[in-house]
C-alpha cells in the first residue's frame, strides 16, 4: 500500500495556484454528495452554487485539471471525483498521527471522515503517562517518548497537533526532526517551521471572533435602519464663513482665494 512518505501530490509541479488548491476540497465535497445520490452529470452553475463559488471561477479552476466539461451536458460527476481526488493525493493511503489527546484530540480521533477521504489515523500520542494504553476510537494512546519510532515505523508524513499552546512548538520541532513534512495545527499559536514543511492552522477562536465582528456590524446596521425609515432630519448645513468687510490676510493674498459672493473657503491653505 502506498504511503504519504513515498508519494507527494503533483499540484506544485503542475503549476496549480494555491487558491485553486484550497477550493478543490470544496468541489470534491459537493461532488461526493452528488455521487452518493447517483447524479451522473452536473452543470458548472449547479456545482459552483453547491461549493459556494461563482461558476467562472470554477471553470477556471477546472481548466488547471484539464477538465472542461461538455457544452449542454456539464461535467461527469464520477470522473471529476476521480480527477480531484488524484490531484489532492487522496487515491492513496496517508497515515496520520494526532499528538495531544485531550477533548479536541479525542474528538478528531473519533471523526469518521478520515478513512473515507484517504487518511488513516496511524497513532494517537499524548504526554500524560496516565493516558498510555487507554483506547480512544479503538486506538490505544501511546506516550510521546515513542513519537519518533511511531513516525518511522508507520511512514508518517502528516502530523496533527492538538496540544496546549505552550507545548505546540516543542511537539512541532520533534515532528519535523522525525521526518514530518506537513502539519495541521489546532493549537492556538503560530508555529515556526523550516522551508519544505507545510503548516495549516485551524483556530476556532479566531473564526468565532470574525463572526462576532460581522454580527456587531449587522446589529449596527439594524439600529440605524429605523432612523432612516422614519425620515430622520439631517443636521442643518453650516453657514459659510464671511470675512469681515475689508479683511485681508497678513500678506494681503487671501482676497484672491475668496469664493462667490466673497465667501472664504472653509479650509484655508496652510
Amino acid at each position: 500500500m502506498a504511503t504519504g512518505r513515498t508519494h507527494r501530490p503533483a499540484t506544485r509541479s503542475r503549476g496549480i495556484p494555491e487558491a485553486t488548491v484550497a477550493r478543490l476540497p470544496l468541489y470534491l465535497r459537493a461532488l461526493t454528495a452528488l455521487s452518493e445520490r447517483s447524479v451522473p452529470t452536473v452543470s458548472s452553475e449547479e456545482l459552483a452554487t453547491a461549493a459556494g463559488v461563482n461558476s467562472a471561477k470554477l471553470r477556471k479552476d477546472f481548466s488547471y485539471l484539464g477538465s472542461y466539461g461538455t457544452r449542454g451536458v456539464g461535467y461527469d460527476v464520477e470522473y471529476l471525483v476521480y480527477q480531484i481526488s488524484r490531484e489532492l493525493g487522496l487515491t492513496q493511503d496517508w497515515p496520520v498521527v494526532i499528538v495531544g489527546i485531550g477533548n479536541l484530540g479525542a474528538a478528531l480521533a473519533n471523526y469518521g471522515g478520515f478513512a473515507s477521504r484517504g487518511f488513516r489515523v496511524a497513532a494517537l500520542i499524548d504526554a500524560d503517562p496516565a493516558m498510555a494504553g487507554k483506547p480512544v476510537a479503538g486506538i490505544p494512546v501511546q506516550h510521546t517518548d515513542e513519537l519518533e519510532k511511531i513516525i518511522t515505523d508507520n511512514g508518517v508524513s502528516i502530523g496533527v497537533i492538538a496540544t496546549p499552546a505552550g507545548a505546540a512548538q516543542q511537539v512541532c520541532d520533534r515532528l519535523v526532526a522525525a521526518g514530518i513534512t506537513s502539519i495541521l495545527n489546532f493549537a492556538p499559536t503560530v508555529l515556526s517551521v523550516p522551508d519544505g514543511v507545510d503548516v495549516r492552522k485551524v483556530d476556532l477562536s479566531i473564526e468565532l471572533q470574525i463572526l462576532a465582528f460581522h454580527e456587531q456590524r449587522k446589529a449596527g446596521e439594524e439600529v440605524g435602519a429605523p432612523e432612516e425609515a422614519a425620515g430622520a432630519v439631517p443636521p442643518p448645513p453650516v453657514a459659510p464663513h464671511r470675512a469681515p468687510s475689508g479683511a485681508r490676510g497678513a500678506s494681503g493674498a487671501d482676497s484672491g482665494r475668496q469664493g462667490p459672493d466673497g465667501d472664504v473657503p472653509a479650509v484655508m491653505p496652510a
